[in-house]
């Protein structure tokens, strides 16, 4: 049943979304939306908590960690009470992770950012290492623009159907992160900064049936060695519940920075896991 619900909706092409004031028109007619059948699917997000809690003691196999500090960032409208199940994860795989403290995540408003930066900095110092970075959807966004401003204080970045690429209304978020972050019309140079990776082992998990964030926004280029984009079967709103994304961030932070490779589907991992290089709807942007 799940493979037939699957297959009516992969070919759901997302639709179009109007340009508005501001916008570049050129760059606008290009843009996507995911699909109304894709933002209903959305509901799953409990099924995948569950999920979780049912394979847990698969996961607690998985070869423990070096215990390395973590710090994971919620998305748009979403506070640290998200990220709890994911850390809880981290915590027992034998990292140390950690909340970004922040409160709701309202978009990048004055001293947001500034607060990102402070407790990574007290993170590298408590520690006396780099810290991993996870990113929830904006979240990601703010993980990807630290590792370029603080390179040296951050071991890996994992984003979670984040849309760092593409345009802010590729996804079916735009209007409230208009609402609550105040900013009405985006600016292309930044976009043009967004897009660009870190220059750190950097992970993009992402969804095809994401019914948030059109799945083209959330792919690294390929030309880039130290980038990897890995898809699993997830809902945006349960991505940081997932077990397939759990598992995927699990063995992205066991990677030494300095021998770093790309995630590798060979064996039983096939069955779960697909590996995307830079798609040509995208190309464009690079």
């Amino acid at each position: 049943m799940v493979s037939t619900l699957y297959a009516r909706i992969r070919p759901c092409r997302p639709r179009p979304i109007r340009p508005e004031a501001g916008d570049d028109p050129a760059s606008a007619l290009a843009l996507t939306a995911p699909s109304l059948w894709l933002l209903m699917l959305e509901a799953r997000a409990p099924w995948e908590a569950m999920g979780l809690a049912a394979v847990s003691p698969w996961l607690s196999k998985m070869p423990s960690g070096d215990g390395h500090p973590v710090l994971v960032l919620p998305g748009l409208g979403a506070s640290d009470i998200s990220t709890l199940a994911l850390r809880r994860f981290l915590k027992r795989q034998g990292y140390s992770a950690h909340p970004w403290n922040q409160g709701l995540n309202l978009g990048p408003r004055e001293g947001v950012l500034e607060g990102c930066r402070e407790r990574l900095q007290a993170l590298c110092a408590e520690h006396g290492a780099p810290v991993s970075i996870v990113g929830w959807s904006l979240g990601g966004i703010y993980a990807r623009e630290l590792a370029k401003e603080m390179p040296k204080q951050v071991r890996c970045v994992i984003t979670l159907g984040t849309p760092f690429t593409g345009h802010p209304k590729a996804t079916n978020a735009w209007r409230f992160y208009r609402m609550v972050s105040r900013q009405q019309a985006p600016d292309e140079e930044l976009l043009a900064e967004v897009r660009k990776p870190p220059p750190v082992p950097t992970t993009s998990i992402y969804s095809k049936t994401d019914g948030i964030v059109a799945w083209p926004c959330s792919i690294n280029p390929a030309r880039h060695a130290h980038t990897e984009n890995i898809e699993v079967h997830a809902s945006h709103i349960g991505m940081g519940m997932n077990p397939l994304a759990m598992y995927a961030i699990a063995d992205r932070l066991r990677q030494d920075p300095a021998h770093w490779k790309r995630f590798d589907v060979q064996g039983a991992r096939r069955w779960f896991f697909k590996v995307a290089h830079q798609p040509e709807v995208v190309a464009q942007w690079y």
